[in-house]
């Protein structure tokens, strides 16, 4: 199968993924009113997905450097298929939470195989590029996937929304068969030497995904409540939302091709320094009452800048071990995610959006640092394509 084939079926599977993962929030007044219980115990239906996700990642990245990556990835979407299936008819919410935490484990092996199947797949000095096409599809799926599909939900119930989830699961396995060679991403790639994983020096690794991941979704999370308190009609922020959602989708785009040109160190390194000061420049924007959306936009692609950076990087790094490596940064991503909904909510707490935004800015900065000490570097221009 050819490589816009290969693209097309990952950026689709991101897509489903990404829809499954961001239709929860629309639908939990729904959730809630139907199971009788209130939003906040809803809501651990999100929670549970994403530690079963967290937790579940580096045992399947580990298990798809040995087995082969394509036979996890259409294991875990016939998995994910199940899972949606099983959350559709759960009887009671009990059994509604155990049908996430099934959906979150399924996930967690199905994003990081694409990633490192995409990798492979990639000629030299087009990794990035590659992997940034094909996180588009999550992003897109938050604006074309989730939206209609809340609105589907909320017309004709729930439950049919998560069938037709299960059913384009199927279907996403099948395309995944038939796009990705058998031997493909099976077991350690000939001619390189097993790579070897030290705990601490990885850990270091990844804490630049970590400081990314809570502060930006320390400020993405209280982003609406955010902009009220400063005065922002329900319409404004919604218009804010969707310019963030925009933003996301070009600053990774962006960001793939930059870090196939300048480097990932370079990128990631830009990128969490702009991040920080675009989040000072909107606290500026939110006070004096102009060019909001154009800080919201500006954030939201500067951030972006960093995520297939920071992919492409540990590929390079860790080629024999792909699969075990990216799950743990996406492993890394979920915990800064849910560090980032506590810190936000803490200095929200103390301060207002204002001490968000201040207190996220220190972090991603913190996290620039920590590139700079801690990432190989500098990664050369091309280089961040495959290796051997």
């Amino acid at each position: 199968m050819n490589a816009p084939g290969q693209l097309a079926a990952g950026w689709l599977t991101m897509f489903l993924v990404g829809t499954e993962l961001f239709v929860f929030s629309p639908l939990l007044p729904t959730l809630a009113v139907n199971y009788d219980v209130s939003s906040n115990v809803a809501g651990l239906s999100v929670t549970t997905f994403s530690l079963a996700y967290m937790v579940s990642a580096p045992l399947f990245g580990h298990v798809s450097d040995r087995v082969g990556k394509r036979r996890v990835l259409i294991c875990c979407l016939l998995a994910f298929s199940a899972a949606n299936l099983l959350t559709a008819i759960a009887a009671s919410f009990p059994w509604l939470l155990a049908a996430r935490v099934f959906a979150g484990a399924a996930a967690a092996g199905i994003s990081p195989s694409i990633y490192a199947l995409v990798g492979e797949a990639a000629p030299p000095g087009c990794g990035a590029t590659r992997l940034a096409l094909t996180v588009s599809g999550l992003l897109v799926s938050l604006a074309l996937g989730a939206s209609p599909a809340a609105l589907a939900g909320a017309t004709f119930g729930w439950a049919p929304v998560f069938m037709t989830l299960a059913v384009f699961g199927v279907a996403m396995a099948a395309l995944n068969r038939w796009v990705w060679p058998r031997e493909c991403g099976h077991g350690r790639a000939a001619g390189l030497p097993r790579d070897r994983l030290v705990p601490a020096s990885l850990m270091c690794r990844l804490m630049p995904m970590i400081a990314w991941s809570t502060g930006l979704y320390g400020v993405y999370t209280y982003l609406g409540a955010g902009l009220v308190a400063f005065g922002f009609s329900t319409s404004q922020v919604s218009r804010a939302v969707m310019v963030y959602g925009c933003g996301a989708i070009a600053g990774s785009l962006i960001g793939g091709r930059l870090a196939d040109r300048l480097g990932t160190k370079c990128t990631a390194g830009a990128s969490l320094a702009g991040l920080g000061a675009c989040l000072l420049l909107l606290l500026l924007a939110l006070r004096a009452g102009e060019l909001v959306d154009l800080a919201v936009v500006l954030s939201a692609a500067v951030a972006q800048l960093f995520f297939p950076a920071q992919q492409s990087g540990l590929a390079n790094e860790f080629p024999a071990r792909r699969g075990t490596v990216l799950a743990l940064n996406n492993s890394a991503l979920f915990l800064g995610i849910s560090l980032g909904s506590v810190v936000g909510g803490e200095a929200d707490a103390l301060g207002g959006f204002d001490m968000t935004l201040i207190v996220c800015a220190i972090i991603v900065l913190a996290g620039y640092v920590v590139n700079r000490i801690v990432v190989p570097g500098p990664t050369g221009r091309g280089s961040s394509g495959p290796r051997g």
